[in-house]
Protein backbone atom coordinates (compact mmCIF):
# COMPACT_ATOMS: atom_id res chain seq x y z
CA UNK A 1 0.00 0.00 0.00
CA UNK A 2 2.87 2.37 -0.51
CA UNK A 3 2.04 5.87 -1.39
CA UNK A 4 3.59 7.31 -4.30
CA UNK A 5 5.62 10.32 -4.03
CA UNK A 6 3.99 13.70 -4.35
CA UNK A 7 0.83 11.70 -3.43
CA UNK A 8 -1.24 13.41 -0.21
CA UNK A 9 -1.69 10.40 2.76
CA UNK A 10 -5.41 10.76 3.30
CA UNK A 11 -5.40 8.77 7.08
CA UNK A 12 -9.31 7.60 6.38
CA UNK A 13 -8.15 6.17 3.02
CA UNK A 14 -5.65 4.20 4.97
CA UNK A 15 -7.73 3.19 7.68
CA UNK A 16 -10.37 1.99 5.19
CA UNK A 17 -7.78 0.18 3.06
CA UNK A 18 -6.21 -1.55 6.39
CA UNK A 19 -9.48 -2.78 7.55
CA UNK A 20 -10.60 -4.35 4.14
CA UNK A 21 -7.80 -6.36 3.69
CA UNK A 22 -7.07 -7.66 7.07
CA UNK A 23 -10.84 -8.70 7.33
CA UNK A 24 -10.76 -11.29 4.24
CA UNK A 25 -7.41 -12.33 5.89
CA UNK A 26 -8.59 -12.72 9.57
CA UNK A 27 -11.67 -14.61 8.15
CA UNK A 28 -8.92 -16.84 6.24
CA UNK A 29 -6.56 -17.57 8.89
CA UNK A 30 -8.10 -16.85 12.05
CA UNK A 31 -7.68 -14.36 14.81
CA UNK A 32 -4.75 -16.16 16.24
CA UNK A 33 -3.61 -17.66 12.86
CA UNK A 34 -1.29 -14.71 11.67
CA UNK A 35 0.86 -12.51 13.92
CA UNK A 36 1.26 -8.65 13.07
CA UNK A 37 4.43 -8.96 11.50
CA UNK A 38 2.85 -11.47 8.67
CA UNK A 39 -0.39 -9.89 8.86
CA UNK A 40 1.44 -6.30 8.22
CA UNK A 41 3.51 -8.32 4.99
CA UNK A 42 0.27 -9.70 3.62
CA UNK A 43 -1.56 -6.19 4.05
CA UNK A 44 1.37 -4.21 2.78
CA UNK A 45 1.76 -1.87 5.58
CA UNK A 46 4.32 -1.03 8.59
CA UNK A 47 3.56 -1.93 12.01
CA UNK A 48 3.87 1.43 12.66
CA UNK A 49 0.98 2.43 9.99
CA UNK A 50 -1.01 -0.62 11.96
CA UNK A 51 -0.60 0.53 15.25
CA UNK A 52 -1.18 4.48 14.30
CA UNK A 53 -4.55 3.51 12.98
CA UNK A 54 -5.72 0.58 15.24
CA UNK A 55 -3.78 0.96 18.33
CA UNK A 56 -2.85 -2.70 18.30
CA UNK A 57 -3.68 -5.91 16.30
CA UNK A 58 -6.28 -6.34 18.99
CA UNK A 59 -7.38 -2.55 17.95
CA UNK A 60 -7.63 -3.86 14.64
CA UNK A 61 -9.55 -7.13 15.61
CA UNK A 62 -12.21 -4.85 16.65
CA UNK A 63 -12.60 -2.82 14.12
CA UNK A 64 -12.97 -5.79 11.76
CA UNK A 65 -15.58 -7.41 13.83
CA UNK A 66 -17.84 -4.19 14.19
CA UNK A 67 -16.93 -3.38 10.58
CA UNK A 68 -18.08 -7.07 9.58
CA UNK A 69 -21.09 -7.14 11.72
CA UNK A 70 -22.45 -4.04 10.72
CA UNK A 71 -22.01 -5.17 6.63
CA UNK A 72 -23.69 -8.56 7.55
CA UNK A 73 -26.23 -7.37 9.86
CA UNK A 74 -26.90 -4.38 7.15
CA UNK A 75 -26.82 -6.93 4.31
CA UNK A 76 -29.57 -9.82 5.96
CA UNK A 77 -31.94 -6.46 6.86
CA UNK A 78 -31.82 -5.28 2.81
CA UNK A 79 -32.88 -8.97 2.10
CA UNK A 80 -35.48 -8.61 4.24
CA UNK A 81 -36.82 -5.30 3.48
CA UNK A 82 -36.85 -6.46 -0.31
CA UNK A 83 -38.55 -9.60 0.11
CA UNK A 84 -41.83 -7.13 0.97
CA UNK A 85 -44.05 -6.95 3.98
CA UNK A 86 -45.10 -10.83 4.51
CA UNK A 87 -43.36 -11.97 7.55
CA UNK A 88 -43.06 -15.54 6.09
CA UNK A 89 -41.17 -14.28 3.24
CA UNK A 90 -38.71 -12.06 4.88
CA UNK A 91 -38.00 -15.05 7.19
CA UNK A 92 -37.14 -16.99 4.13
CA UNK A 93 -35.07 -14.09 2.72
CA UNK A 94 -32.93 -14.49 5.82
CA UNK A 95 -32.31 -17.83 5.11
CA UNK A 96 -31.94 -17.75 1.02
CA UNK A 97 -29.20 -15.03 1.74
CA UNK A 98 -27.46 -17.47 4.31
CA UNK A 99 -27.57 -19.93 1.59
CA UNK A 100 -25.95 -17.70 -1.20
CA UNK A 101 -23.47 -17.04 1.96
CA UNK A 102 -23.04 -20.03 2.32
CA UNK A 103 -22.09 -21.41 -0.85
CA UNK A 104 -19.11 -18.48 -1.81
CA UNK A 105 -15.45 -19.58 -2.28
CA UNK A 106 -14.41 -19.32 1.17
CA UNK A 107 -16.77 -19.57 3.24
CA UNK A 108 -15.55 -20.65 6.86
CA UNK A 109 -18.69 -19.76 8.82
CA UNK A 110 -19.33 -16.83 11.15
CA UNK A 111 -16.57 -14.63 11.90
CA UNK A 112 -18.06 -13.26 14.79
CA UNK A 113 -18.67 -16.90 16.33
CA UNK A 114 -15.10 -18.07 15.45
CA UNK A 115 -13.18 -15.08 17.02
CA UNK A 116 -15.02 -15.81 19.86
CA UNK A 117 -14.13 -19.32 19.83
CA UNK A 118 -10.41 -18.45 19.04
CA UNK A 119 -10.61 -15.62 21.61
CA UNK A 120 -11.59 -15.71 24.75
CA UNK A 121 -10.80 -12.24 24.94
CA UNK A 122 -14.12 -9.75 27.05
CA UNK A 123 -13.58 -7.13 23.54
CA UNK A 124 -14.40 -10.14 21.37
CA UNK A 125 -17.01 -11.86 23.01
CA UNK A 126 -19.14 -8.30 23.75
CA UNK A 127 -18.34 -7.82 20.04
CA UNK A 128 -19.73 -11.09 19.56
CA UNK A 129 -22.71 -10.13 21.92
CA UNK A 130 -23.16 -7.21 19.89
CA UNK A 131 -23.68 -9.28 16.64
CA UNK A 132 -25.90 -11.78 17.84
CA UNK A 133 -27.66 -8.89 19.46
CA UNK A 134 -28.49 -7.46 15.72
CA UNK A 135 -29.74 -10.94 14.28
CA UNK A 136 -31.95 -11.29 17.23
CA UNK A 137 -33.39 -7.53 16.75
CA UNK A 138 -33.79 -8.50 13.04
CA UNK A 139 -35.40 -12.01 13.77
CA UNK A 140 -37.41 -11.15 17.16
CA UNK A 141 -38.92 -7.89 14.55
CA UNK A 142 -40.42 -10.80 12.07
CA UNK A 143 -41.74 -12.54 15.15
CA UNK A 144 -43.68 -9.65 16.21
CA UNK A 145 -44.73 -8.55 12.53
CA UNK A 146 -45.89 -12.22 12.28
CA UNK A 147 -48.21 -12.05 15.43
CA UNK A 148 -46.32 -14.35 17.43
CA UNK A 149 -47.80 -15.08 20.96
CA UNK A 150 -43.61 -14.32 22.50
CA UNK A 151 -41.86 -12.49 19.68
CA UNK A 152 -38.93 -12.64 22.05
CA UNK A 153 -39.02 -16.54 22.58
CA UNK A 154 -39.19 -17.01 18.80
CA UNK A 155 -36.50 -14.67 17.79
CA UNK A 156 -34.16 -17.08 19.91
CA UNK A 157 -35.52 -19.96 18.40
CA UNK A 158 -34.73 -18.30 14.82
CA UNK A 159 -31.86 -17.12 15.84
CA UNK A 160 -30.42 -20.88 16.91
CA UNK A 161 -31.31 -21.88 13.59
CA UNK A 162 -29.28 -19.05 11.76
CA UNK A 163 -26.47 -19.74 14.21
CA UNK A 164 -26.78 -23.73 13.95
CA UNK A 165 -26.94 -23.47 10.44
CA UNK A 166 -24.20 -21.41 9.80
CA UNK A 167 -21.95 -23.89 12.10
CA UNK A 168 -23.51 -26.80 9.61
CA UNK A 169 -22.63 -25.29 6.72
CA UNK A 170 -19.18 -24.44 7.76
CA UNK A 171 -18.13 -27.71 9.31
CA UNK A 172 -20.40 -30.35 7.82
CA UNK A 173 -20.89 -29.04 4.35
CA UNK A 174 -22.65 -26.26 3.01
CA UNK A 175 -25.88 -28.39 1.14
CA UNK A 176 -28.82 -28.03 2.49
CA UNK A 177 -28.04 -26.05 5.56
CA UNK A 178 -29.95 -23.22 5.13
CA UNK A 179 -32.92 -24.41 3.37
CA UNK A 180 -33.21 -27.25 6.30
CA UNK A 181 -32.66 -24.30 8.56
CA UNK A 182 -35.38 -22.34 6.48
CA UNK A 183 -37.81 -24.73 6.63
CA UNK A 184 -37.92 -25.42 10.45
CA UNK A 185 -37.94 -21.80 10.60
CA UNK A 186 -41.08 -21.20 8.76
CA UNK A 187 -42.64 -23.94 10.41
CA UNK A 188 -41.75 -22.30 13.91
CA UNK A 189 -43.29 -19.36 12.57
CA UNK A 190 -46.34 -20.55 11.72
CA UNK A 191 -47.19 -22.39 14.82
CA UNK A 192 -46.12 -19.32 17.08
CA UNK A 193 -49.67 -16.89 16.41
Amino acid sequence: MPVAQGTTIDPARTRAAILEAATAILYERGIDGIGVAGLCTRIGVSKETLYRHFGSKDGLVQAVLESRSERLSGWLAEAVAAAGDDPADQLAAVFNALGEWYDRPGFRGCAMVNAAAQHHDEAVLAATERHLNRYLDLLTGIAARAGAVDPAGLGQQLLILVEGATVVAAHHGTAGAAAQARDAALVLLAASA
